[in-house]
Parts: structure tokens; sequence; C-alpha cells
């Protein structure tokens, strides 16, 4: 009888492979890239979710979290006086991708896409003479990042390099017969609610490897595997920072990269490694007034909580470290511009914990951004006060492309022609209960000029707020402890009337 190993068969038995074979097999076998010259440099965009800049050691923080990055920084341009366009992933992603405002962009709800004219005006399509990757762990920036898929050379999948390598490596192997590897995978292998499954030794032969890869795991992260918060979609960052290093020297150049990774993004379960290093260092934060929007955390679970982040942000430190180390040895560095930055902070005070509130301290939108310019040997601070929106702009400058003119950024300093307007204005907004399609009604809004920070918070019924405004000296007060409204109003005003002229423009084609 003539044996034959059929589409079938290998489905039956997908689940017998070790798991190092079942790892995503995503590269392209494209050639040995060309050398680049004058501008047609490569681009290349890593943020690291939820990273506040209020928590980087370069940034002044009393912790050691990032020593990677200090001695990295060395060669870098660093921005100390950066600012997200909004407090949470859709609309910080958003007015990275796109150079607007979530005003502009509109996405201001979580899970929310841009605005239909954003869609073919993005970061992408900016640069579309250029080999276009993008990926991210985060679910809600990979709907912005399916939005602007078209404009895009390839979008890797989302689910590619979370720990599901064995259904991942049936859909690789089968694309074009997908539904009938789904149905093989889940009669036979794969073990639902209801406890079994066609095959019983597949199944549990598939259960107990996949038990034997987790209690290996378990022990390196005794606080749990990294994941999104949600079933099966545990990751490790080494393997996306592995993956991106060994696949962008084997992508046509030039390329635009974004690659938009979770971490230091909660649950903060960082390697056994790095679990303790602050436990016992002896640093008490202020313990600041409890905010209006305080979600009742109290300052021991505060501490511990910032203690967890702390420890996380040395994972994203020792990952960022690594991914230079492969650009570098494969020559990139002499040919990339690598821009480093977050789509958000956190913080951990006034009774509040991560960044899924409407406030607008500083912690929760003051996030890094590090330009490494291809063959910087020295570095350079920028302590300008600077945009998410200036992002896009200043690279498609550099790279010799034509600056978009739907962009609201400008160029930063030092690659402005001009010395930076030290009267220009810096605007965060956060309106998560408020529809795109609608006038802004419930926000919380920021406008920051020179040392001066306002915030305008409006439409919070809930808590019987109609109109709360809050000023700031942000240079002779960082820390946000003392209100000047009362005792500087002229400047409040003039603030003041100049957002809600802002907001008057932009609610202006949404009125009916």
């Amino acid at each position: 009888m003539k044996n034959k190993f059929n589409r079938r068969d290998f489905i039956k038995l997908a689940g017998l492979m070790p798991f190092s074979m079942m790892a995503p097999r995503l590269e392209k076998v494209i050639g040995s890239p060309q050398p680049l010259s004058g501008q047609n440099k490569n681009v290349l965009v890593i943020v690291f979710d939820a990273f506040s800049a209020y928590h980087v050691s370069m940034y002044g923080y009393q912790r050691e979290t990032t020593p990677n990055l200090a001695k990295l920084a060395e060669r870098a341009v660093i921005y100390h006086n950066h600012y997200a366009g909004g407090n949470f992933t859709t609309p910080g992603t958003a007015s990275l991708l796109t150079g607007t405002l979530p005003w502009s962009h509109r996405a201001f709800e979580a899970k929310a896409t841009v605005a239909p004219q954003y869609v073919t005006r993005n970061f992408f399509s900016a640069f579309e003479d250029y080999y276009r990757i993008a990926y991210t762990h985060n679910g809600w920036a990979n709907i912005l990042l399916e939005q602007f898929h078209a404009q895009m050379s390839e979008l890797v999948p989302w689910e590619s390099l979370f720990l599901r390598p064995y259904f991942g490596f049936v859909l690789d192997m089968f694309g074009k017969d997908i539904d009938n590897a789904m149905v093989a995978w889940t009669r036979n292998v794969d073990i639902k609610q209801y406890g079994y499954s066609y095959s019983l030794f597949l199944s549990q032969f598939y259960e107990v490897l996949k038990e034997q890869r987790y209690a290996t795991l378990n022990k390196e992260f005794p606080r749990g595997i990294p994941s999104t918060g949600f079933a099966d979609n545990d990751f490790l960052l080494e393997n996306a920072t592995d993956w991106v290093g060994k696949k962008l020297p084997n992508i046509p150049q030039p390329f635009l990269g974004y690659f938009h990774f979770l971490p230091p993004h909660g649950p903060y379960n960082t390697p056994l490694e790095f679990i303790g290093r602050f436990g016992h260092d002896g640093y008490k934060p202020i313990n600041k007034p409890v905010d209006v929007f305080s979600e009742n955390r109290s300052y021991a679970d505060l501490l511990e909580r910032r203690i967890e982040y702390d420890e996380y942000l040395l994972y994203v430190d020792r990952e960022f470290g690594r991914l230079f180390n492969y650009l570098e040895t494969a020559g990139l560095m002499e040919n990339t511009w690598l821009v480093l930055t977050s789509d958000h902070g956190e913080m951990f005070e006034r009774g509040i914990s991560g960044h899924s509130t409407n406030a607008l301290y500083q912690p929760v939108i003051r996030i890094p951004l590090l330009i490494f310019e291809p063959g910087r040997k020295t570095s350079m601070d920028i302590y300008t006060r600077t945009s998410a929106v200036d992002v896009l702009p200043t690279l498609a400058h550099l790279t010799g492309h034509q600056i978009p003119d739907w962009t609201e950024g400008v160029l930063l300093p030092p690659y402005a022609p001009t010395s930076p307007d030290p009267n220009r204005s810096i605007y965060v907004v956060e309106a998560n209960r408020n529809d795109g399609s609608i006038p802004l009604t419930r926000a919380s809004t920021v406008i920051v000029r020179g040392g001066y920070k306002l915030l305008y918070y409006f439409g919070y019924k809930e808590r019987e707020i109609d109109e709360l405004i809050r000023l700031f000296n942000i240079e002779t007060d960082p820390e946000e402890l003392i209100d000047l409204y009362a005792s500087q109003k002229d400047i409040a005003d003039e603030l003041l009337k100049e957002l809600k002229s802002k907001l008057d423009e932009v609610n202006r084609p949404y009125l009916k």
C-alpha cells in the first residue's frame, strides 16, 4: 500500500510537533538589501506602549529603570518635553500615525478608527515609495493599522507574535484552506469549554505540550506571562525583538517600519530577573492630593503598582538594547532613522493607577522621544516642547519626501531651518466617551505654552463637572502641586480663550 502524507494528516499531527517548530514562519527570502544613498534612508519607528517619560532615568527619575537606553542615548537626539496626542492607545496612536490631533482625526473612543479623510493620510501614504511594514501587539492599535492596510506593503498579522504557535502554524501552512484547517484543528486538537475534542489522543497530547512549555515560562515570569490581558494573547517581548531584528535586514530598502510593542503597558509581568530590583530602594514619591477623577487607590497600592511598572520598564530597556544591537550588527544604523517613542504614559498618583483616566497630568501625557540619526555618535538634548504630531512631518522632511499638507505638526529641532517658536501651543485631547461624528461635549483638554499648562475639563455630568480649569507652571512646579488659576487668572484666561477658540474651530464641521 502506498503511504501518502496529505493535508488532513498534517493538520491532525500538528499538535505533536515541538514548540520550536511551530513558531510563526513569516520571514520572506527577498535577497540582500541594496546600499542606500542620498536621502533614501530607512525609517524605523519603535513604540513601547504606556511608556511614561516621568519614569525614565535620563529624564530625572530617581530609579535607574533604563540603563541600556541611557548608554544608547549618547548617540541620539533626546527630547525632554515631548507630549502624546492623547492619554490612551487609540487617540495617541492615531495622532502619531496621522500627524494630527484627536480633535482632527476623531479617533476619540476605545477601538475607534480615524475619520474617512485620514484613511489615506497617514505615515504609510506619506512614504509610498518605501517598503512599508507594520506590526503591533496592541489590539486597539491594530484596528488602526488595519484601517491603513491598503497604504502598506506588509501588515504583519496581530496574532503572529503571540504564544499561540500551534494553530498559527497550521494557518500559515494552509492559508488557502483556512476553513478546513480551522474545522480540523477545532475538532481534533483544541479542547474547548466543554472539555473534549474528537481526538482524545491529539487533544490531550497538545495540552501536555502546552503545559510543559508554560511550566517553564511560568518560572521565568512569576507574575504571569506578558499578555494583552485577554485569553490566549500571551507573548514574549524577546520573541518580537528577535523577529524584527531578523526580518528587517531581509526586506527591500528603503523601508518604513512601524513596530508597536505592548510593554510596559499592564499587566506588568516582568521576568524573574527584574523582580525585587526596586522593592527596598527607599524611594518614596510625593503623596499628591487626591484628584477629582480619583479611582480611590491608596498610596500603598500605588507604590506597589509603581514598583511593578518600574520593574517592567527594565524588561523594555533590555529588549530595546537587544534590538539596537541587531540593527547595528546588520549595518542598518548607518542608513536608518530610528525613532523611539510611545503613544501615551502611565501614572501612579492622586488615587489613579494607569492611564484609563480623564485626568491629564504630566506622567500620563509626557512621553519619551529619541531620534537616532544614521551614523550619529554624539548626543544632543532638546528642551523645546514638542508633540507626537511633529514626528511624521519631520521624518518626511529628513528623507526627502514632501511634507504632507494635512499634518498639524512642525519640524522638530534641530532639523527645522528656523529656531523653535517659544510661544508655540501644544495640545492634548482626551474624549473617550465622545462619538467622533459629533462635536466635543465631554472631554479633557490641555494647552501648554511657555512654562504654563492649562487643564480644561468639561461635560462630566456624572461627576457634577460642567467646567473645571486648572493652571500650573510646570517649569517651577513640575509635580503640578500648586494650582495658579485663581492667582494668575490673566494668564489662565488667555490660554483658555485660545483653547476654546480651537474647540470652536474643530467642532464647527460637526455641528448640525
